[in-house]
C-alpha cells in the first residue's frame, strides 16, 4: 500500500485519495496530488492540460477582444517565447502587430 502524505493544513495522517484529489476527513481540506509532491512552484497548463514552461510557443484558441482597443486577437494567432508569471493573467508575451500583452493560459494551446 502506498503511503499518502499528511494534510498540509492540519497534519492529519488520515488522508485518503478521491479521484485526482487528496482529502482530509478531519479538517475537510482538499488538494491535488501534484501539490503534495512538495514543490511550491505553480504549474501552468494550457486549454488541453499540457504543462507550459517559459519559452514555449502557443496558439490562441479563441477570438480575444483587446481591452481599451477595437482590435481582436484572432484564433490561431501564434505566440512565441512566452514567459510565465503569477497573477490573474499568467502569460507575458509579445505578439507581432499587437505588442506586449498578458494572456490567460486557458485561452491558448501548446504547439
Amino acid at each position: 500500500m502506498s503511503e499518502l502524505p499528511p494534510c498540509p493544513k492540519c497534519n492529519s495522517t488520515y488522508t485518503y485519495e478521491d479521484g485526482g484529489l487528496l482529502m482530509c476527513p478531519e479538517c475537510g481540506n482538499e488538494w491535488s496530488a501534484d501539490a503534495a509532491s512538495g514543490s511550491d512552484e505553480p504549474v501552468y497548463k494550457d486549454a488541453n492540460g499540457a504543462v507550459l514552461v517559459d519559452g514555449d510557443t502557443v496558439t490562441v484558441i479563441k477570438d480575444l477582444k483587446l481591452k481599451g482597443s477595437s482590435q481582436v486577437l484572432k484564433v490561431g494567432t501564434k505566440v512565441k517565447n512566452i514567459r510565465l508569471v503569477e497573477g490573474d493573467h499568467n502569460i507575458d508575451c509579445k505578439i507581432d502587430g499587437f505588442g506586449a500583452m498578458k494572456l490567460k493560459s486557458e485561452f491558448v494551446k501548446k504547439i
